[in-house]
Formats: structure tokens, C-alpha cells, sequence
């Protein structure tokens, strides 16, 4: 017997597909909320641009996006926690060049 005594299979059966479902929904977490900062970024780039902003601007507005991106990447591959911190380093990298101007 494996497990608790007092366990049967169907409440193994219920927590495995509970925990399946929820990294599942990480993925999905991950990979929507990095595709969704990377086309902001992306968008907050191509607007400084066109404007007077310093270069430098623009230019952490794309890097932030492309790290985002990654983090979409990473995150619909399962690798949530490492999506998560390249989603806080990109918004940070967006967050330093907006200081910049």
C-alpha cells in the first residue's frame, strides 16, 4: 500500500490532476502576461521614438520587451519561475529607461 492508510486512489487521482491544472494555468499565466508586456513595451518604443525622447529611451523600452518575450517563451515551456523573474527584470529595464527621459 502506498501512501497514508486512510488514502484511497481516487483522492491520489484528484490531487494529481488538481496539481496539473495548476501548472497548467502558470504556463498559461506566464506565457499571456510576457506576450502581453512584450507588445506594450514594443508599443512604448515605437511611440518614444517618434518623439524627443533620448535615445536611450526607446531603446529600454525594446530591451524590456525582448526580455518579456523571452519570459513568454520560457513560460509556455513550463518554466515558470524562471518566466517570472525575466518578467520583473523586463518591466524593471522598461521602468529605468523611462527614467531616462
Amino acid at each position: 500500500m502506498n501512501g497514508p492508510a486512510n488514502s484511497k486512489p481516487s483522492d491520489i487521482q484528484e490531487e494529481y490532476d488538481d496539481q496539473v491544472l495548476d501548472a497548467r494555468r502558470a504556463r498559461w499565466t506566464a506565457s499571456g502576461t510576457g506576450a502581453l508586456l512584450a507588445l506594450a513595451g514594443l508599443a512604448a518604443s515605437a511611440l518614444r521614438l517618434s518623439g524627443p525622447a533620448p535615445a536611450l529611451v526607446p531603446a529600454a523600452y525594446g530591451f524590456g520587451a525582448t526580455v518579456c518575450a523571452l519570459a513568454a517563451l520560457l513560460g509556455s515551456r513550463g518554466r515558470t519561475r524562471r518566466a517570472l523573474w525575466l518578467l520583473i527584470v523586463g518591466v524593471m529595464v522598461m521602468a529605468l529607461g523611462d527614467q531616462f527621459d
